[in-house]
C-alpha cells in the first residue's frame, strides 16, 4: 500500500481486544457464555437500553425481531428499497412480505409523507422496518404514526446507528427492537455479530431462545455444575448466537467507541468544509434534532457536477482512493424483482434517482488529516474545483 493510498475501510482491533480474545481462547469456553452476558450488559448500559441480546449478525437480529412480532404469514412489512439486501431478505425469511417506501433525497430516510403514501398504496401495513441510514437517526415514532402503526410493530435497522442520538436519546436506548451490526466496517467492529436492543421483556426472552434453535436453555447454563441437561423447544428458532471470543473483542472495542465517534464527527466536519463550494456535489444532511453516527459519509453527484458518479469512482480508484455505493436499491436486484409486486419498483422514483448519484467516501477513525486532504483534493481536481481552505 503506497503512502497516497486511502482504502475505503480499515478495521482497527485494539490491542486490548486482541488480548481479550486470547484470554477467552485459553479459558476452555469459547462459544456463547459468560463473556457474551457481560458484553450484553455493557452494551445495554452504553445505549441506556433495558435489554441487549447478542446474535450472529445484524441480519439475524432483524429476522429474530420480526419473528417476535408474531405476525401472520405473508403480513406486509414496509421497508425502504435504498437499504442493504440482507435487511429485506430478513423480512422474507421471517415469512413476511416487503413493501417499499421512498426516501427524502437529503436525508436518504423515509419521511412521514412517503410512509403515508406507501400505506395508502398497499392498505394498512402490519409492521415496518426503519433504517438509520448512514447513521442519520430516523424519527421512529413519527414514521410509525404515519404508517398507522404502534411503536411495538416497528423494527429498527440500526446497523449504521450505534452512536447516533435523537433528542438526546441514543438509537436503541428506548426501542421496541433496534438491531445492530458489528461487521468489520461498522462503528463498533468485531468482525461479525449483531444485537437486538429492546425495552420489551417478552421480546428479549424470545430473542434469547430463538437465537439458539428455540431451545429453552443454552449450552453454558446446561453445562454448569448441578444444572440439568433437559430443555424444551416451544417454537422453532435459528442458529444465530454470538461466541464469547466475539463478545470479548466487542467489550474491549466498546471502551473505544466514544473516542472513535468523536473522530468520525471531526472527519465529517472536514469533509463538509472541503466540499462546501464544489458545484454539483450534495453533502449529507445533518439531523435537525439529533446526533449523526457518521457510519458513512455519502455525497450525491448531481447533474450539475462536471463528472458523473461512476466517472468519479473510477478516477478515484486510479488514484488509490477507495469508495463504495450504499446501496443498490433492492427492487433493482433480480431476486427481489421476483418477490416484490410489479408496481413496487415504480413507487420509489426518488430512490431510483439518488441511487445513481450516491458515493460513499472513506470514513473511519484511523483516517489521518493528510488522508482527508488527499481525498478532498482529489475529488476537487476531478470535478474541476478548488476545495475550501
Amino acid at each position: 500500500m503506497t503512502a497516497s493510498t486511502v482504502p475505503f475501510a480499515r478495521v482497527e482491533i485494539v490491542p486490548e481486544a486482541q488480548q481479550a480474545a486470547l484470554r477467552v481462547l485459553r479459558s476452555g469456553w469459547i462459544t456463547m457464555g459468560p463473556e457474551t452476558a457481560a458484553f450484553e450488559r455493557e452494551l445495554a448500559r452504553y445505549l441506556g437500553a433495558r435489554h441487549v441480546v447478542a446474535v450472529s449478525s445484524g441480519t439475524a437480529a432483524i429476522e429474530i425481531a420480526l419473528r417476535a412480532l408474531h405476525l401472520e404469514p405473508g403480513a406486509i412489512v414496509l421497508t425502504p428499497s435504498l437499504t442493504f439486501c440482507g435487511a429485506v431478505t430478513a423480512i422474507v425469511q421471517a415469512g413476511l412480505h416487503p413493501a417499499l417506501v421512498d426516501v427524502d433525497p437529503g436525508t436518504l430516510l423515509p419521511t412521514s409523507a412517503t410512509v403515508a403514501a406507501a400505506a395508502r398504496r398497499i392498505g394498512r401495513p402490519d409492521a415496518m422496518v426503519v433504517q438509520h441510514m448512514a447513521g442519520h437517526p430516523a424519527d421512529v415514532a413519527e414514521l410509525a404514526a404515519a404508517a398507522g402503526l404502534p411503536a411495538s410493530r416497528v423494527v429498527e435497522d440500526a446497523a449504521h446507528g450505534i452512536g447516533a442520538e435523537l433528542r438526546g436519546t441514543p438509537v436503541g436506548g428506548a426501542s421496541h427492537a433496534a438491531c445492530f451490526s458489528f461487521y468489520a466496517t461498522k462503528n463498533l467492529p468485531i468482525g461479525e455479530g449483531g444485537a437486538i436492543a429492546t425495552d420489551d421483556d417478552e421480546l428479549a426472552d424470545q430473542a434469547r431462545t430463538t437465537r439458539l434453535h428455540g431451545m429453552s436453555h443454552d449450552a453454558w447454563r446446561r453445562y454448569l455444575p448441578g444444572a440439568s441437561w433437559r430443555y424444551d423447544v416451544a417454537d422453532l428458532g435459528l442458529k444465530a448466537n454470538i461466541t464469547d471470543v466475539q463478545a470479548a473483542i466487542g467489550r474491549a472495542q466498546l471502551a473505544c467507541l466514544p473516542a472513535w465517534q468523536l473522530r468520525r464527527e471531526q472527519l465529517a466536519a472536514a469533509y463538509d468544509a472541503a466540499f462546501a463550494r464544489v458545484p454539483g456535489l450534495a453533502r449529507p444532511q445533518r439531523p435537525a434534532h439529533g446526533r449523526h453516527a457518521w457510519h458513512l459519509y455519502q455525497v450525491r453527484v448531481t447533474p450539475d457536477c462536471r463528472v458523473s458518479r461512476d466517472q468519479l469512482i473510477e478516477t478515484l480508484t486510479t488514484q488509490g482512493i477507495g469508495t463504495s455505493v450504499h446501496f443498490i436499491p433492492v427492487h433493482q436486484l433480480s431476486a427481489f424483482r421476483r418477490i416484490l409486486r410489479p408496481e413496487e419498483g415504480r413507487s420509489v422514483p426518488v430512490t431510483d434517482r439518488v441511487a445513481d448519484q450516491l458515493i460513499s467516501l472513506p470514513m473511519y477513525p484511523a483516517l489521518t488529516d493528510s488522508d482527508i486532504a488527499h481525498v478532498t483534493e482529489a475529488v476537487a481536481a476531478i470535478t474541476g474545483c478548488t476545495v475550501a481552505a
